[in-house]
This record gives structure tokens, sequence and C-alpha cells, in this order.
């Protein structure tokens, strides 16, 4: 027989027990050491924070003067045709950063680097040489894009009244004209566009060709007055003739406006070619550019018989 004590007292003990044993298994499988966490040591952690460091800097330092070097030693000299050079070799060198650490890293620096760092020094050179490149290659410190068409093209007529707008809008390179059967375009033609750049595209030379059947390669001067005599004619011809005359100078007074007689008697039905050249002496390049527009004029087509 036992005493109802004695048997709670033994319980309690056991319970006890047990719970000291099972704190003592969770605190075991819970060291770091059976976990195979490393202890923390803090001059390790230090020496290598300051190699990171140094690395960071020395590949900043190696891709700024790569890219100063692409910049103003291999760009002036490189053809544009074969431009591409200027960012392969600079993006190729990054085969020299782990050479250029053991050149200049002391040895205390060395023991900490590791393939991350490498693959991680690769991918700070790439995007500083692109943000560098993309800074110097633009104004204030560079111009390599010659001025580009600030919105559309059209063809105008001047009847000595009015300016009357093609119903095309030109935007795939082509303005179809419809006249009335055994006639041709009347009255003074004009080509009107604006040129927009990102410097002044006022410092351009624009050359403008006109081949039809009866020219071939006809350069057409510039009329440097026609826009400002005629300001009001075309603010009037684009909302009174044509709703859909489009905006040719969209950022005001920073594009330059161009107004190019094509023939003051009229243009016969057929295709008329026209050809702007763009030339700029821009920084480091002569920087060119072509536009190639067609006027097509046709005859309305004769109405069906209803019978």
């Amino acid at each position: 027989m036992v005493d109802i004590n004695t048997a709670m007292a033994a319980a309690s003990a056991e319970q006890k027990r047990r719970s000291s044993d099972g704190n003592q298994e969770r605190k075991k499988r819970r060291t770091g050491k059976d976990m195979g966490i490393e202890a923390f040591d803090p001059v390790t952690y230090v020496a290598k924070e300051r190699a990171d460091t140094a690395s960071m800097w020395l590949v900043f330092t190696f891709s700024t003067v790569v890219t100063l070097l692409m910049r103003y030693v291999l760009m002036p000299s490189t053809d544009q045709e074969k431009s591409d050079i200027l960012y392969l070799l600079p993006l190729a060198l990054i085969v020299l950063i782990p050479q250029v650490h053991r050149m200049v890293m002391p040895e205390r620096f060395m023991e900490h680097y590791t393939k991350g760092t490498w693959f991680k020094s690769g991918f700070l050179h790439m995007f500083t040489f692109l943000a560098l490149s993309f800074m110097l290659v633009n104004p204030p410190l560079g111009d390599v894009v010659a001025p580009q068409l600030a919105s559309q093209w059209t063809i105008v007529t001047d009847d000595g009244e009015s300016l009357v707008y093609a119903d095309d809008n030109g935007k795939d390179g082509v303005i179809t004209w419809t006249v009335p059967r055994d006639a041709s375009l009347q009255g003074e033609v004009w080509l009107l566009f604006g040129l927009a750049d990102n410097v002044n595209s006022d410092g351009a030379t624009v050359t403008v060709e006109l081949n039809n059947n009866n020219v071939d390669n006809l350069e057409l001067p510039s009329n440097d007055s026609f826009w400002d005599t005629n300001e009001v004619r075309i603010n009037e011809g684009r909302t009174a003739n044509n709703r859909s005359a489009p905006n040719l100078l969209p950022h005001g007074d920073s594009d330059q406006p161009f107004a190019i007689l094509l023939s003051g008697t009229g243009l016969n039905v057929g295709v008329h070619d026209i050809t702007v050249l763009i030339s700029e002496d821009g920084d480091p390049w002569v920087n060119t550019r072509e536009y190639k527009w067609t006027l097509r004029i046709v005859e309305e087509l004769p109405e069906s018989d209803a019978s």
C-alpha cells in the first residue's frame, strides 16, 4: 500500500525530471554549433567590410577611367559606322577586374575576396560605365545626334489668299493629294516642317532635293521669312481649311521652322520624291540624318455609271 501523499510527491518529482530533460534536449538542438552556424568574430567582420569597401572604390575608379578613355580618346578616332566597339570593349574589360585587384590590393584584403566579389564588381563596373557614358555623350558634355523632325511634315498650296493643307498627314512618309481629272496641283506648292534638337537646331545645315519626271536632284533653298510673314495665314489655314492639319512646331520657339518652295506654278500629276539631308557639327562627330518623303498627286476617279 502506498500513501496518497507519497504517490503525489513521487509523481511531481517525475514530472519535474521529465521537464528538465526536455529543456536540456531542446537547448541542445538549438545550439549554433550543432546547426552549423559559425561564431561571430568582430575582427574578421570589420576586416571583410573594409575589404569590400576598398573593392567598391577600386571598381568605381577603374570604371571612371575606362569611360573617360572611351569618350575622349577612343570615340573621336572611331568611325560612327564602327561605334559598337565603344561599348563592347569597355564592357569586356570586366575580365580584368580580378587582376586589377591583385595588382593593387594588399594581401590582407585579397583573402576576403571570393567569386561573389567578382560577380558584384562586374555589375558595378557595367552600370557605372553606362551611367557615365550617357552623361558624357549628351548635352552639355557632348552631342552625337543630329536634329530630328519636330513633329510631322506637310504640303500646302498658296493661291494668293489662303493656305490649303493636304488632307493626308504623311505619317508613313507619303502624302497623297487628289486633284480633279485633267488638272494639276495649282498655285505655289510649299513643303513645311520643323526641326528639334537637344542643343540648337539652328546650327545644322539642311539640304532639300526634289526628284520627279521633270527634274533630277534639284536642290531647293529654304525661305527664311515664310513663317514670319505668313503666321496668320498658317493658323487660319489649319482651322478653316483642315482641322486635322498637324502642329509642325510643338515646342514653340525651340523648334526651327522650314518652308521649301517646291514649285511656284503648281505640280503635275505624278510622284514627287523629296529628300531632306541634315548635317551638324556635333561633339565629337559630324552628326547626319536623312528623311525621304513622297508627294503623290493623283486624279480623282470618274463617277461610276448609275445604269
